[in-house]
């Protein structure tokens, strides 16, 4: 067989995978948040906090508060952190073969610049890598969370709102099990959607960051062997707190990312609720109950020129299923460690910026989709009119209201509308010449005479108004 001919594309900076290649305007907000080169950054930025919480408790004889001059010029490296910093540090990490250890390095250069090159020693001290890495991780996903992935999860929530306060009053059929049911409103089945979204956000918005820096078992035990007077526990607990994390006092090497994995857990329900969203709404659009509203040069088929296919509904559920399928896996993963370490978490937390990506994209295709939506108010109209046998459920129930209330003739009322209705379609006039032969009171005949499939949504409107 002969070779291939094909010029490689390996050696060019091509995207291996899709979010940073053909989504990456939907998901570079995480980029500074989740990245390996925001991860980095972070990182720094824990190593030089902890180094100005020591000098600025004197925690450690001989180094006191340093000058505000001298603490501006470190948070500086942290400030000015940029391409050339990711390379500096790669250069250095090809030497040291460890990427915490090539930060404390990176640091350490700088210090001579801020005249506290006496201090080089205190950069990570008493630290072991995790310590620098679970709060760096902390700090990011934090961010990530606070900053991207929650607010747009929220605006997509607060647009399905709109859209249910919009439609509180459209009458629609219902669907139990696929089958015409007692109807109910557009809007009321959208403030379910959003209802349910809301309380998963409400969790994710409670997430409790926890962190940690107590040595290589956590136990303080090279702190306290280095300094015996310190109160460590007191250190390190403000310390985490600065960082705006809650401390975890119990930890082994690792700090134990429970935390995390009840954070995926929520995050992968608001998923879930989220793709069966899409598979409704992608429903619904095949019924005829939403139109999709063309965009100018778009094409829906290669071939076929009438369609505009809901794609975005389509594409949001596979983004989705690939972020769960990482959430997952994370939470199970990281809840899990050998004895006191093992390195499993650190492969397996580089693909967190993944996981949200994923769906960050789902969200951004369902606000877009649910945009170039049109409500067809006609066809919804029309689906009820063609099933006026839903109607059964409220004419036997006002012949059992009746019959407690002492009307003859209300026997076996399941079973008459069982016969009227199950199975076979029945119209307006057949119903209401029914109802006008059951003998019921004038009034619960002329209630049931004035209903329609349209008016039979009980308080569905009304039921809107719990999203307030």
């Amino acid at each position: 067989m002969a070779e291939s001919t094909r010029v490689s594309l390996a050696s060019e900076p091509l995207a291996l995978g899709a979010l940073d290649g053909r989504y990456r305007a939907a998901v570079a907000p995480l980029v500074d948040y989740l990245s390996e080169a925001a991860l980095n950054r972070d990182r720094v930025h824990v190593e030089v906090e902890w180094l100005i919480h020591l000098t600025s408790q004197s925690v450690l004889p001989g180094a006191g508060p340093l000058s505000d001059e001298q603490v501006a010029q470190l948070r500086a490296i942290v400030n000015e952190f940029d391409a050339a910093s990711v390379n500096e540090l790669a250069e250095i990490e090809a030497v040291t073969v460890h990427d915490v250890k090539a930060v404390e390095y990176y640091i350490g250069r700088r210090l001579p610049a801020i005249g506290i090159e006496n201090l080089t020693a205190m950069v990570h001290f008493g630290c072991t890598s995790e310590d620098i890495n679970n709060l760096s991780y902390a700090v990011g996903i934090k961010g990530a969370v606070e900053n991207v992935w929650l607010p747009n999860a929220t605006a997509l929530v607060k647009q399905i709102e709109a859209m249910a306060e919009a439609n509180r009053s459209v009458p629609m059929l219902s669907r139990t099990h696929g089958q015409p049911a007692t109807p109910t409103t557009l809007g009321k089945e959208l403030a379910v959607i959003a209802h349910r979204l809301n309380r998963q956000l409400a969790r994710i918005a409670k997430t409790e960051y926890l962190g940690k820096i107590n040595g290589a078992t956590g136990t303080y035990a090279a702190h306290v062997a280095s300094v015996p007077s310190a109160d460590w526990e007191a250190v390190a607990k403000t310390f985490v707190e600065g960082l705006g994390l809650t401390w975890n006092p119990l930890t082994t090497q690792i700090e134990s990312h429970d935390w995390q994995a009840e954070l995926y857990a929520d995050i992968a329900r608001f998923n879930r609720i989220l793709h069966n969203v899409c598979t409704d709404i992608w429903s619904y659009i095949s019924i005829g109950y939403f139109r999709q509203i063309p965009v100018a040069g778009a094409t829906g088929s290669s071939t076929m020129p009438h369609k505009v296919n809901p794609i975005r509904f389509e594409n949001a559920e596979a983004n989705l299923e690939i972020s769960n399928g990482l959430l997952d896996t994370l939470g199970a993963t990281l809840v899990t460690s050998r004895w006191q370490r093992d390195l499993t978490d650190s492969s397996s937390q580089r693909n967190i910026g993944v996981a949200f990506g994923h769906s960050l994209l789902a969200i951004s295709n369902v606000a877009k989709g649910l945009k170039a939506l049109d409500v067809a108010e006609e066809v919804l109209a029309g689906d009820l009119n063609t099933n006026w046998e839903v109607l059964g459920e409220a004419i036997q129930m006002v012949m059992r209201a009746e019959a407690i209330a002492g009307v003859e003739g209300m026997e076996n009322p399941y079973e008459r509308l069982k016969d009227l209705t199950r199975g076979q379609r029945v119209d307006g006039a057949r119903m209401q010449e029914f109802v006008q032969g059951l003998g019921l009171s004038p009034d619960a005949e002329a209630r049931l005479l004035a209903l329609t499939p349209g008016k039979y949504t009980g308080i569905a409107d009304k039921l809107v108004d719990h999203l307030q």
